[in-house]
């Protein structure tokens, strides 16, 4: 039997400085079954030919060219192209450790789970420092998944997509793609959707991505006091309606609305926190 195509997808923005560094972490994957989008949104430095030789290098990667649009609508342009059983995101600034993949493919073949999730490494100022959320591998339904997220729902572990494995076959049934009018949750608010139509999690306590902490990220660089309210509230209306359709809601209403008064944490690395073994390029 061969081993099922996973789909990678890599929105790409005047990244040329740590490209190469993700492109390589993809090409040294142990699981080679692998269809790798690269998604160019209008890079106006040295990107888009960076990748253009890897694709003449290697046949699992593709080029999509598109004008200036925004990560959201990067993505969309990617699913609608994807051809994979299973869909793996990345960033353009982050890497992979090289058995990232084969963890999650290998945790969805065997559990049958519709979404797998991992640990990951938080990197900055060359510290790095593991983090997750759920601490042991477990098997979880939606209902339990989404009460474990109660206790932390603005952790990165549950709201970006890079730690994750999805099962396309539910994306495309269901419509689901990313709201291309917005540059900041719209991988919590895709979670969100997501989740409502899976039938069981499998969380594995094994880091799957290396995420560089960028002061001059466009998520930092962006965020306001006012932003960050208008987002919560935008956000917390599919966050509810979450609760209300496993029929948690009523229960656990305090807890459901701690989410408006939550911080979003990505793993501060802590002064003592060890240097990586290798150098960080």
């Amino acid at each position: 039997m061969s081993s099922p195509l996973v789909t990678l997808i890599v929105p790409i923005y005047n990244a040329a400085p740590y490209l190469k560094r993700c492109l390589d972490s993809i090409q040294a994957q142990t699981y080679p079954e692998l269809e790798i989008l690269l998604v160019n949104d209008g890079s106006s430095d040295g990107s888009p030919e960076l990748c253009r030789s890897y694709t003449r290098s290697d046949s699992r990667f593709h080029l999509i060219d598109k004008p200036n649009t925004g990560v959201s609508d990067s993505r969309n342009h990617a699913l609608d192209r994807a051809q994979g059983k299973y869909l793996q995101f990345l960033d353009s600034d982050d890497w992979l450790p090289p058995d990232a993949t084969q963890q999650l493919i290998r945790s969805a073949e065997t559990t049958g789970a519709d979404l797998i999730l991992g640990h990951f490494y938080r990197v900055a100022a060359g510290r790095v420092a593991q983090r997750g959320h759920i601490k042991t591998q477990q098997i979880l339904t939606r209902q339990e998944f989404a009460e474990r997220m109660m206790k932390a729902p603005a952790n990165f572990y549950y709201g970006v997509l890079w730690n994750k494995l999805y099962r396309r076959s539910i994306v495309e049934a269901r419509g689901l793609r990313f709201s291309a009018d917005i540059s900041w949750c719209e991988d919590f608010l895709f979670n969100l959707d997501y989740i409502q139509y899976v039938r069981l999690v499998s969380a594995i306590p094994k880091p799957v991505y290396y995420y560089c902490k960028r002061e001059d990220s466009l998520v930092n660089s962006n965020i306001s006091l006012r932003r960050t309210v208008a987002m919560k509230r935008s956000t917390f209306t599919c966050y509810k309606e979450l609760y209300q359709k496993l029929d948690l809601y009523e229960e656990q209403k305090a807890k459901v609305y701690a989410y408006l008064l939550s911080a979003a944490t990505d793993g501060a690395v802590s002064p003592l926190s060890p240097k990586l073994d290798s150098p960080i390029t």
